[in-house]
C-alpha cells in the first residue's frame, strides 16, 4: 500500500525547470515608480518579474510584436510566397515579365518595411 502512495506522489503538477531560480531578492519601489515599471512591462507584454530580470541583466527588453506588426510581417510572408510565381512566369513568358513583377513585389516589401521602422 506505501509503494503506491509513493509513486502517485511524483506524478502530477508542473514539471521541474532544467534550471531553478533560488536566490530570491527585493526591490523598493515608490507606488509612481512601481506602476511605471508595471506599465512598461505590460506594453512589452511581459510579466513584471521578466521585465525587471531582463532590465537588470541586459539593460534593455525586446518587446513582441504589437497586431499592426504581426500583419505587416504575414503580408511580407504572402509576398515571399508569391515570388515562386515570378520564377514561374520568367519560363513562361521571360524575364521582362518576371522583372515587372519582382519590381512590383520590391516597391510593396519596402514600402512594409518602412511602415515597420517607424
Amino acid at each position: 500500500m506505501e509503494q503506491t502512495k509513493e509513486m502517485k506522489k511524483g506524478r502530477g503538477g508542473r514539471p521541474a525547470q532544467a534550471v531553478r531560480k533560488e536566490i530570491r531578492t527585493g526591490v523598493r519601489f515608490t507606488k509612481a515608480e512601481y506602476f511605471i515599471v508595471k506599465e512598461k512591462a505590460r506594453k512589452a507584454q511581459m510579466r513584471y518579474t521578466v521585465y525587471i530580470r531582463q532590465m537588470a541583466l541586459y539593460g534593455q527588453v525586446n518587446a513582441r510584436l504589437n497586431d499592426e506588426e504581426r500583419a505587416y510581417i504575414r503580408q511580407l510572408i504572402s509576398i515571399g510566397t508569391n515570388l515562386n510565381q515570378i520564377a514561374k512566369t520568367a519560363h513562361k513568358e521571360g524575364i521582362l515579365s518576371a522583372m515587372l513583377l519582382f519590381e512590383n513585389y520590391r516597391s510593396q516589401i519596402d514600402d512594409i518595411l518602412n511602415r515597420l521602422k517607424r
